[in-house]
């Protein structure tokens, strides 16, 4: 409790480029960059092999593709193919691991739909992607929005290695401080991770409150 208190109190954290606000400012960059691009590639996949049926293939590989994925070895891989001039030695992994989930419950969630409420769909002259984005799309929204939660916290909890290669985030406190021993700032970095994970989960319990249907959390609690 004192080294988060030392940590906290101490007004050299809270300005300059080494600050609490411009870490957490790139920790957030890293983190909506990531699965921005990641739910850009797999939330349109995850709806296309869903409906139609076919690729199922490729969720197979994405789920299995997200227990082995070796984040850190990657991206200091990335770092010595491509530096450290830009963001991308960070992107390129974060992108990686965030896909997985985002596919994997987006394929999910359409696939789940009852075929009764398709044929009905289909029966009242719907057809195709109609189909998709009137009627699946929101009864699969609670899984696909579960799936960008899962993405985002892991990509606020791994987005901790950038700092290992010399570029910003949160995780510069937890690095820095164990190569110092300086320990109020490994504690208090993971303290404003947690938090951050924290905080996204905050705002996708809102997200879900305020787009899924009431029809729909309904269903989902009777099941």
């Amino acid at each position: 409790m004192n080294w988060l208190i030392d940590f906290f109190a101490d007004p050299a954290n809270w300005s300059g480029s080494n600050g609490i606000p411009i870490r957490l400012l790139e920790h957030l960059e890293f983190t909506l960059a990531a699965l921005v691009v990641a739910a850009l590639i797999a939330v349109p996949l995850g709806l296309l092999i869903g409906h139609t049926g076919r690729g199922a293939l490729i969720v197979v590989v994405s789920a299995n593709l997200a227990r082995a994925l070796p984040t850190l070895g990657l991206l200091v891989l990335i770092v010595l193919l491509l530096g450290t001039s830009t963001v991308l030695p960070v992107l390129i992994p974060l992108v990686l691991l965030a896909i997985p989930p985002i596919l994997v419950n987006t394929y999910e969630g359409i696939r789940g739909v009852d075929h009764d409420l398709r044929d009905a769909a289909y029966g009242m002259g719907l057809r195709g992607n109609q189909v998709l984005l009137r009627v699946l799309v929101p009864v699969a929204l609670p899984l696909i929005l579960l799936g960008l939660r899962l993405a985002a916290i892991q990509i606020v909890a791994t987005a901790t290695v950038a700092s290992y290669v010399s570029l910003g985030g949160l995780g510069r406190y937890i690095i820095d401080g164990l190569a110092t021993k300086d320990f109020p700032s490994v504690v208090g970095g993971s303290v404003l991770v947690a938090a951050f994970a924290l905080a996204m989960q905050a705002v996708f319990a809102l997200a879900h409150r305020l787009s899924v249907s009431p029809g729909v959390s309904q269903r989902l609690k009777v099941r």
